[in-house]
């Protein structure tokens, strides 16, 4: 006998996006099988786009480009074997991939107060939702924007851009078949703001004024080029331009001024695309004489129960006269009333001050005196207590240096011991360089400190330093000590040690810490700066940075924290680095929108409810339905996992009243729900229904059951209603049954099976994952009986 074929290997459901290949194949256990194509049950000898090839066992349905059209069910025959499969044609949103790539990888760059359109081409099933975001909110028209949406294209319209409008968008495309999510950057630059202020006053003579200002808040987007500096005399109307500093410089100084004249300055900023509004100064007056500057605190010589003596030291600016002498106050510590020491200006710079009272604490200060008047006072000396001197302090012990690198060393020593009343009150230390013999006051620390870091040094460098106790009769005799300075470190170029711990996105629930570390490196310390979508970052975010990383900390966030942000470090020789990431802020979900219910087919309820505000910012939010069947009943899931707004709940029993809520989810919990206020009820009614049948001349009789249209494929949402059709002939007229995955559905509640003179229908109300399969109709007479198939593929 000639032995059987069977396969080898059998045809694969296929899914494919349209305008891809697509490609059904079988093996067969014999070479000369020739075999037979069909689609939807009707044999194909040619059909566009399609290609039936042969190879050995192996047959081959090719489709160069999937269309619309060749979604259905294939099924192949050959000698005695069957096999069947379908090919399911998806068709999600697409734009042109070079548009796709200079959208998202090139910045779109405007001008402050030109218009802005971002167009956004696109292909797919339709219909599609097309949707724009910033900062993860949804954008809608309003005075300044306009969002236009065709079946082909959808476009962002800014008739006048300004700096707010930085940052980056989202454009959404959604359709049955799927997502597309496209990330664009828009750049606003503008003119600069205008220099922070206030303008100070650096000095003030009768030949010169300096003048100080900071950097604008806000650049424009392009780098500040120079300062434009102007002046006015006070009476008059004209600015003259005096001159212009780069950008590095925000001081200048002019020596076009008149004595005991009165001058409004103004600074503006420049950059490529401008010049900024001035930032104006209050009035400056050029005096006539220069008055002395402040002398240095006043040093305390001695101290007794009824006199205090002090010197001083001649300030370093003396004015444009010679001093004549010094004014002298002195106040009681923790007071703010100072008194004067003498009735006139001393001329010597060395006071024994009387008439204190023993056992109080004084501080004195000096001021100059020349003439043009008294200049400024010095700040005060360290207090003193009017009283007998104790006994110094003894020498510290076991001074050490515990480290050393090369602009920095640390010392450690242990207290002097305590005898005879002179208890240490602080310590000071001082250093001098091996080529030089001053020695210069660095650390003054508290009585309990046994440590000192002495910073500032030079590398290759030999330092003595000295420390001394400190008490009510002033310093102990010093312990002394020889440090080297080590070579200076090696350039290290700036880098960020992003590893695992960092991550690219941070999803944050609002009102949570947001809080983000960044180690790095690099030497000389490199400088730290946080932007957010490209702007300083807002006021509510702090910065810290310390020991090789710097970290990011904002309180509570809220959804406007959402956004790109990024760290950068840049040194002194042109070296930078930059990491950026996401950060997403989200929620527990606002409640649905009210809720609306309609009987669209006999004996089932169709609720439908407003969105819930938070779809705008949540991509993966869904909807859970519940109902209950009294007023004190249990709530009972009835849909779950909807993502549309719209479910239609089946199993009604009339007479019953019934309560609906909606509640809205995302990975963080669930919203308050939004509930029905009456109860939906299906009234028990007897209807007379009376047919009229139509007078035909007259049929075929005893014909063979027909497809005269088959079942075709269908894929749908779930949650959403599937309508599945056919037209059939014969007669008598064929007993229609419909069944899924050879499960009969006539005595099914959830389905709904309606025959209209041939015209016959399955409806299945709010489909779930569990429908998804192959249906089966099937139509049957005295003569014959016939099917046709098709499957039922579920999304979301």
């Amino acid at each position: 006998s000639v032995p059987r074929c069977y396969l080898n290997k059998q045809l694969a459901t296929v899914r494919v996006v349209k305008g891809e290949p697509a490609e059904l194949s079988c093996t067969v256990s014999k070479d000369d099988v020739t075999g037979t194509w069909f689609k939807d049950g009707l044999k194909l000898t040619s059909m566009q786009g399609v290609v039936f090839e042969k190879k050995g066992l192996v047959h081959k349905l090719i489709i160069n480009k999937a269309e619309d059209i060749h979604a259905g069910k294939y099924r192949f025959e050959g000698g005695d074997v069957k096999t069947e499969a379908s090919i399911f044609v998806e068709d999600p949103p697409q734009v042109d991939k070079v548009l796709l790539k200079n959208l998202t990888s090139v910045p779109t760059v405007a001008k402050a107060g030109q218009p802005v359109k971002l167009r956004i081409p696109f292909e797919g099933r339709l219909p599609i939702r097309a949707t724009w975001l910033k900062d993860k909110m949804e954008l809608a028209d309003d005075t300044r924007i306009r969002v236009d949406k065709t079946d082909t294209y959808t476009m962002l319209s800014v008739p006048s851009c300004e700096r707010k409008d930085c940052g980056d968008y989202k454009v959404r495309l959604k359709n049955d078949s799927g997502v597309l999510e496209i990330n664009l950057k828009l750049v606003v630059i503008d003119k600069p703001q205008p220099p922070a202020g206030p303008i100070k006053i650096v000095e003030c003579s009768a030949n010169d004024i300096t003048i100080q200002w900071q950097p604008p808040k806000d650049d424009g987007g392009k780098p500040v080029q120079r300062y434009i500096v102007e002046r006015q005399q006070v009476g008059e109307n004209n600015w003259e331009t005096l001159g212009e500093t780069p950008r590095s410089c925000t001081t200048f100084t002019t020596n076009k001024v008149e004595e005991d004249t009165s001058y409004y300055f103004r600074v503006r900023a420049v950059n490529v695309e401008g010049m900024s509004d001035a930032l104006e100064s209050g009035e400056v007056k050029a005096v006539g004489k220069a008055f002395p500057g402040a002398p240095d605190p006043p040093e305390v010589i001695s101290a007794s129960r009824e006199t205090i003596t002090i010197s001083w030291k001649a300030p370093r600016k003396t004015g444009t006269s010679q001093i004549v002498g010094y004014i002298v106050q002195k106040r009681k510590k923790g007071t703010m009333t100072w008194l004067p020491v003498t009735n006139g200006p001393v001329k010597d710079r060395k006071l024994k001050v009387t008439n204190l009272k023993k056992g109080l604490q004084y501080e004195f200060r000096v001021a100059a005196v020349n003439a043009a008047g008294t200049g400024d006072a010095s700040d005060p000396s360290q207090p003193i207590f009017a009283r007998d001197p104790t006994k110094s302090p003894g020498q510290v012990q076991e001074l050490k240096v515990s480290s050393c690198d090369s602009t920095s060393v640390t010392l450690t020593w242990n207290r002097p011991e305590v005898k005879d009343g002179n208890e240490v009150k602080g310590f000071e230390v001082e250093m001098r360089p091996s080529h030089s013999s001053s020695w210069t006051r660095c650390l003054t620390l508290p009585a309990e400190a046994t440590t000192g870091t002495v910073k500032g040094l030079q590398p290759k460098q030999k330092y003595f330093l000295r420390v001394r106790a400190l008490n009510d009769s002033g310093p102990g005799e010093a312990t002394e000590i020889e440090a080297f300075m080590e070579a200076a470190a090696p350039v290290v170029p700036p880098r960020l040690l992003i590893d695992d711990t960092v991550k690219n996105l941070l999803v944050i629930k609002a009102g949570n810490t947001i809080r983000v570390n960044i180690p790095f490196e690099g030497s000389p310390d490199p400088v730290v700066i946080w932007l957010k979508d490209g702007l300083p970052l807002p006021n509510r975010a702090a910065i810290k940075t310390k020991d090789g990383t710097t970290q990011l900390l904002i309180g509570a966030a809220e959804l406007g924290d959402s956004g790109t942000y990024s760290v950068e470090l840049q040194n002194g020789l042109g070296k930078r680095q930059t990491f950026s990431f996401q950060v997403q802020i989200t929620d527990i979900p606002q409640s649905p929108g009210p809720l609306r219910l309609e009987e669209n087919v006999p004996n089932t309820v169709t609720v439908t409810w407003e969105p819930s505000a938070s779809e705008k910012w949540e991509k993966n939010l869904y909807y859970t339905v519940l109902k209950r069947e009294s007023q004190k009943g249990v709530w009972c899931v009835v849909g779950d996992l909807l993502y549309n707004n719209k479910f239609t709940f089946t199993s009604v029993i009339p007479g019953r009243d019934y309560y609906f809520r909606v509640v809205a989810k995302n990975s963080l919990g669930a919203s308050a729900p939004s509930e029905t206020v009456q109860p939906w009820r299906i009234r028990k009614t007897k209807a007379e229904i009376r047919v009229i049948p139509q007078k035909y001349r007259g049929v075929n009789q005893n014909q063979h059951p027909r497809f005269l249209v088959p079942l075709k494929p269908h894929v749908v949402v779930t949650g959403s209603e599937c309508h599945m059709s056919c037209a059939v002939g014969g007669h008598p007229p064929p007993k229609i049954t419909w069944y899924k995955d050879s499960r009969d559905l006539s005595n099914d509640p959830n389905y709904f099976c309606t025959n209209d003179f041939g015209v016959c229908s399955l409806v299945i109300l709010g489909v779930t994952k569990q429908d998804a399969g192959e249906y089966m109709v099937e139509a049957s007479n005295e003569v014959g009986c016939v099917s046709s198939r098709a499957f039922l593929a579920i999304k979301g």
